[in-house]
């Protein structure tokens, strides 16, 4: 089976146009699954069976990652039988049995609008890249992007002429989105006072830099938005999802359409986005519990 895996990811590199990053998640939990299938004397794809299948799944999903593993664990071996199929290895992918479990399906941490205030403010002007960070954390909530393509983007990405950025996400897929005014402010001050003194002829034109002169990778950028989580008195599970949560759901619950946020997140399925609906209707039902005399 190991060696299909390794034809199925180099399938991946060469014909899906899926993201580096997604490829790399999807070789480790392959390679986690056919470790476990080796434990279970499992060693042909032919004795693979749904019932093993969604036994490997429960197992992830009791485990400290829990069930965002779990679903995309599914989502990475139901792609890997759909291949050994095409490639004729296999009969049946299974992939009727192997639905993603709707009790898997967890709504997603969002900040209200005054968390989110205080994390924006966590940066001290006394810091050497105070300026940096306060664009980054400005720019994160107010595009609703990744800290993968906040790492990607260069200066000529942005247009703040008219108040937009162009961002490369999943699969190489270009989107627009629109910039508030806050983080315009913000990322021009940056580029203005501090970036001329952090770049150097390495840079490739990227937005934000390291001390040395290089861009920030995604992994900086996580470790920086809890660095200032944490400053904040946030909570420990804050991440730069969250902010992209945020985004979303404070989009939706001021009158914004499904559709333009579908849009702006880049999302594939209308469904994905749809989740921060119920985001919402959650929030409502709190605030309903904690007022309505008669709860």
């Amino acid at each position: 089976m190991g060696r299909t895996a390794t034809q199925f990811l180099d399938h991946l590199t060469v014909e899906a146009g899926l993201s580096h990053n997604t490829i790399l998640a999807y070789g480790r939990d392959l390679k986690q699954f056919l470790g476990f299938c080796r434990d279970t004397h499992v060693t042909g794809l032919t004795e693979l069976t749904p019932r093993l299948v969604q036994k490997y799944v429960c197992h992830v999903a009791s485990g400290l990652k829990g069930e965002n593993s779990a679903r995309r664990a599914l989502v990475a071996i139901r792609m890997f039988l759909r291949f050994a199929k095409l490639m004729g290895l296999i009969e049946d992918d299974g992939s009727a049995i192997l639905e993603t479990p709707k009790t898997w399906q967890r709504l997603p941490t969002v900040c209200n609008k005054r968390q989110v205030l205080k994390l924006l403010e966590a940066p001290s002007a006394q810091e050497p890249f105070y300026l940096r960070d306060k664009a980054m954390l400005e720019l994160l909530y107010a595009t609703g992007v990744r800290a993968s393509e906040l790492a990607g983007l260069r200066t000529t990405d942005l247009n703040f002429d008219v108040g937009y950025l162009r961002c490369l996400g999943k699969g190489n897929k270009e989107r627009i989105i629109p910039v508030g005014k806050a983080a315009i402010e913000a990322t021009v001050t940056y580029l203005r006072d501090l970036r001329p003194r952090l770049e150097r002829p390495g840079s490739g034109g990227f937005l934000l830099l390291s001390r040395t002169g290089r861009p920030l990778t995604r992994i900086e950028i996580w470790r920086l938005v809890k660095k200032y989580a944490a400053r904040a008195g946030m909570s420990r599970n804050l991440t730069v999802h969250t902010l992209r949560h945020c985004f979303a759901t404070h989009l939706l619950s001021g009158g914004a359409d499904l559709r333009s946020v579908q849009e702006m997140l880049g999302h594939v399925d209308i469904g994905t986005t749809q989740i921060y609906t119920h985001v919402d209707h959650e929030r409502l039902r709190s605030i309903h519990k904690k007022y309505h005399p008669r709860p």
